[in-house]
């Protein structure tokens, strides 16, 4: 595949961290969040796997059903983390971020999204395709979109990753004819910022940037080759 411009590189840390007396320290931001009640369980489950601390809790005066959080968090766990905090408040959430000091590191970070679903195969992604796959989990692309043996074309509704192929074709036979193959309506794909792309890519995991399009890929193409790298021993 050739583009105007490209980009493939390791996505680098923006975190600045610090050592103090043999102690590592990452920057820490106060939040301060305004939410219904109905979401306040699933924010703060999100929000604990990106490791943080909730500080106070309590109505919002003047404001039945609107709950307020107070909370500090690492800088690296609020990367991209807006956009789905809009999604799992359904746009009606507010979220305030100042940075607050340095602490000591709280760890890594928790399971802060799901698996991704992953194309087997090069060619035109079509609609047929989508259609079955879109049951699997959140697509990142469109019909006609072209894809490669590695490309992360959506999320998976699990924590694993999964191979799919989202270039299959209808087969054709006397009855159905060419014309009548794609009328099917799918939901419209989630396009990601690079904020958000660099919050979500995993450790195995690259971002392609070109004047037209962000992508996400794993680093490894090859399916037989990231099955023999994840049997490796982490270090």
């Amino acid at each position: 595949m050739s583009y105007d411009f490209y980009l493939l590189n390791n996505v680098p840390s923006q975190i600045r961290y610090k050592t103090e007396n043999n102690m590592k320290l990452e920057p820490i931001e106060e939040v301060t969040i305004e939410i219904n009640e109905e979401h306040v369980g699933l924010i703060m489950e999100a929000l604990s796997h990106r490791r943080a601390e909730v500080v106070d809790m309590g109505p919002v005066p003047g404001n039945d059903g609107r709950t307020k959080l107070s909370l500090t968090c690492p800088s690296r766990g609020l990367v991209g983390y807006r956009s789905v905090f809009s999604s799992d408040t359904r746009g009606t959430g507010f979220m305030h971020r100042a940075f607050l000091k340095y602490e000591k590191y709280r760890g890594p970070l928790g399971n802060v999204r799901k698996g991704v679903l992953i194309s087997m195969g090069y060619g035109t992604i079509t609609a047929h395709a989508l259609m079955s796959l879109e049951a699997r989990g959140i697509l990142f692309v469109a019909p006609g979109v072209e894809t490669y043996d590695g490309m992360i074309i959506g999320e998976h509704s699990r924590d694993t990753d999964l191979d799919v192929n989202p270039a299959r074709a209808k087969e054709l036979n006397n009855i159905r004819a060419a014309g009548k193959d794609e009328n099917v309506k799918l939901s419209p794909p989630r396009l990601m910022t690079l904020e958000e792309a660099i919050g979500y890519v995993a450790s195995d995991e690259l971002i392609e940037v070109t004047p037209k399009a962000i992508r996400l890929r794993k680093k490894y193409l090859d399916v037989n080759k990231r099955k023999a790298m994840s049997k490796r021993p982490k270090e």
